[in-house]
């Protein structure tokens, strides 16, 4: 499964957004449609080829034996390489991948969390009061745009200034007749009708969302301030072999996996709950590189290639919520519902004594899952503070979403850059 994850970040996905982007510049010939894709995926394949070497080569440790060749050293490379079935390369180029699947996290989800129960609870203004402002709106500017042309109605010209002014009142003007034109659509459709309907539901789905981010905010929490307090530090990835703070998440988790599918069904609301509240953030912020706005993500208007970017970006997020499991049920994931069952008597020899410490060392054995995803120190740091990021994130962003006031009920539908854009997607609210 991680090596399909990579298939389609490094080679699927990018060939089919490069694709469409020829595709939209020119409409000719397919083959050199295809030629153009592959050249550009190329490059994420050569970046796949150095994460997969670099994890293959570089944590190898070699025996330092002076009279070992440098043809022998290489030689075991490839040995331990074959023996190990390439799972230091794979964790090493998942490891990479999780990373900034972590900063799409710190930046969708986490906002995601906050902005989806609080917009549930607050809910969106009225379509007919909205379309009452709009009407009021496209009058003031009617009026302002005749004040200005009436300066030449004896034949003098406008100013630089004036006709910059018309310019501007004009493409406002468009922009508030497009949404005239949404506002009456929505008001007619059924679907605005039935939401009206379920209101009290979306309430109370808010309330369970916004309770569901509060203990995840505070299992995390309490598992990082667990790591800062008895980890022994950066060197080590701030990694621990126990739980001393305990949360609610840690102590369930352990529980429902003695009675099968428990565990799994919890696992599985937890993914699904993070899956929904990302593509809330998207759904709110777009998707953006730094401070540049690339693509909006929108109900019937949504381009393919920002179709790619949201499945790529899900795919990531995904693959930092095992990490994320991690932190927030340590104890689960690491040795799962295992304890020790060895009783220990008062009357005990020293030597026997020695002999049953080690027994009880490997008696609980550590997961597949937590030897894969701590086989780098360096990328359970960054996890750490990744970690802390994501609660700051969370924090501002319940903030901001209870300072916001209700969403318009045509958020984010009509813009004054969507000149490229055509009234099509009226459909959507007429059927």
């Amino acid at each position: 499964l991680y090596s399909i994850i990579l298939f389609c970040v490094f080679l699927w996905i990018p060939f089919v957004y490069f694709y469409y982007e020829e595709k939209e510049e020119d409409d000719g010939n397919t083959c050199s449609q295809v030629k153009t894709a592959l050249k550009y995926t190329l490059g994420f394949i050569t970046i796949c080829a150095v994460l997969l070497l670099i994890g293959a080569f570089v944590p190898l440790d070699i025996p330092n034996k002076n009279n070992s060749t440098e043809w022998e050293k290489v030689k075991l490379l490839f040995e331990e390489f074959g023996s190990s079935h390439g799972l230091t390369a794979l964790s090493f180029s998942i490891s990479s991948l999780t990373v900034i699947g972590m900063l799409a996290a710190i930046t969708y989800t986490a906002y995601g969390m906050s902005a989806l129960p609080l917009n549930l609870i607050k809910g969106t203004t009225s379509a007919a009061y909205e379309r009452l402002e709009n009407t009021e709106d496209i009058e003031e500017v009617e009026q302002h745009l005749l004040r200005i042309k009436s300066k030449c109605r004896d034949g003098r010209p406008l100013s630089s200034r004036d006709r910059r002014t018309v310019q501007q009142l004009e493409e406002r003007l468009r922009t508030l007749r497009r949404r005239e034109r949404h506002l009456e659509s929505i008001e007619k459709s059924w679907w605005t009708k039935f939401c009206e309907a379920i209101r009290p539901l979306k309430i109370v789905w808010g309330v369970f969302f916004i309770i569901v981010a509060l203990l995840f905010t505070v299992s995390l929490f309490l598992s990082n301030l667990d790591k800062a307090l008895h980890s022994a530090g950066f060197d080590s990835g701030f990694i621990i072999l126990g739980t001393n703070l305990t949360n609610p998440l840690n102590m369930l988790l352990p529980v429902l996996q003695t009675v099968f599918p428990l565990d799994y069904i919890l696992i599985t609301t937890i993914v699904m709950y993070f899956i929904f509240t990302s593509m809330a953030g998207i759904r709110n912020m777009g998707i953006w590189f730094f401070w540049i706005r690339l693509y909006k993500i929108r109900r019937g208007k949504t381009r393919p290639q920002a179709l790619l970017f949201l499945c790529m970006i899900l795919l990531l997020i995904v693959l930092h919520t095992s990490y994320m499991i991690y932190s927030l049920a340590p104890q689960y994931v690491m040795y799962g519902s295992q304890k020790y069952l060895v009783q220990v008597r008062c009357s005990i020899k020293s030597t026997e004594l020695s002999k049953l410490s080690s027994f009880l060392l490997d008696q609980c054995i550590v997961t597949r899952t937590y030897l894969f995803l701590h086989k780098f120190w360096f990328f359970s740091a960054a996890y750490y503070f990744g970690n802390w990021a994501f609660i700051a994130v969370f924090l501002i962003g319940l903030i901001v979403s209870c300072c916001k006031g209700k969403k318009s009920v045509i958020e984010g539908e009509v813009d004054e850059d969507d000149s490229d854009m055509s009234d099509d997607e009226l459909s959507v609210y007429r059927h």
